[in-house]
């Protein structure tokens, strides 16, 4: 009996891909949200790392969808960036073209089947928030493209310690101050705790307007600032404080061809040992 091929998917991998021998680096991240009784609720802490490097204390990990939604990115910066930018202007499109409000399981599908195609390999682990018709809506979406919908998410390296805070604090039916204090120290945890996240909390509020039946955001950009960089004085230091171990003498002539500085009986540089750096 013949076995059917796989279908080929938009992304071809080399074969040391599948065989595990190419090397995973890590990422660090706390992505956070969380629908209380009006809306919902994303945050996110702001260190971007490259390997042991801070590559960015301040970047934004919350992308725009639409105005009723909004989507928070783990994982590679580059992925996460450019698959939120390739949706959102797929839902533009079809805004315009279908002229309603863009339903947050249709920004969910539109996701989910990016990434479901390149097994992964497209790191963009992804909470999705928004408020519709339907009411208000949490999702969260893996690289590989499977999708979980609960009442409060989070994702990154600092998930855990997030989490803990989530487990043992949150309650329906919450008030959009309480829920806005819940997401900032669920970030806070995974700052503290995990080395990949770190700086400062942001955080955007999507919530629909029962008067006008309009939704409408919040950004809170850096609303919560709880290590910030120290300047430290201009430091001055008295002449001579440095020792070196070599201190090559060079031959310097004025315009005449006299000797100025250095010079030795072979008319090369001349080191001496253990003298104080010149002034």
């Amino acid at each position: 009996m013949e076995i059917p091929k796989a279908p080929s998917s938009s992304m071809k991998f080399p074969p040391e891909s599948v065989s595990g021998k190419l090397k995973a680096f890590s990422t660090g991240t706390t992505i956070v949200g969380v629908v209380y009784k009006d809306g919902v609720v994303l945050a996110a802490d702001t260190r971007a790392t490259a390997g042991s490097i801070v590559a960015d204390p301040n970047c934004f990990k919350l992308h725009y969808m639409a105005p009723n939604i909004w989507c928070a990115g783990a994982g590679t910066a580059a992925d996460t960036e450019k698959v939120t930018e390739l949706i959102s202007s797929q839902l533009t499109l079809q805004r315009l073209n279908m002229n309603r409000e863009t339903r947050v399981v249709m920004a969910m599908t539109r996701l989910k089947r990016h990434l479901f195609p390149y097994m992964g390999h497209i790191s963009a682990a992804l909470v999705l928030g928004g408020v519709d018709c339907t009411g208000s809506s949490l999702y969260m979406i893996y690289p590989h493209g499977s999708v979980d919908r609960l009442n409060y998410v989070t994702m990154g390296s600092g998930s855990l310690a997030a989490m803990s805070v989530f487990e043992s604090r949150y309650r329906r039916g919450m008030e959009r101050q309480e829920a806005v204090e819940l997401c900032r120290d669920a970030v806070l945890a995974g700052i503290f705790n995990d080395m990949g996240s770190g700086s400062n909390v942001d955080a955007v509020i999507i919530t629909r307007d029962a008067q006008t039946n309009m939704t409408q955001h919040e950004m809170l950009r850096n609303f919560v600032m709880p290590n910030p960089k120290k300047v430290h004085p201009d430091y001055r230091f008295p002449a001579g404080s440095t020792v070196t171990l070599k201190d090559p003498i060079i031959e310097v002539f004025d315009a005449e061809g006299r000797l100025v500085r250095g010079g030795g009986p072979s008319g090369l540089n001349n080191e001496n040992e253990g003298t104080e750096a010149d002034t």
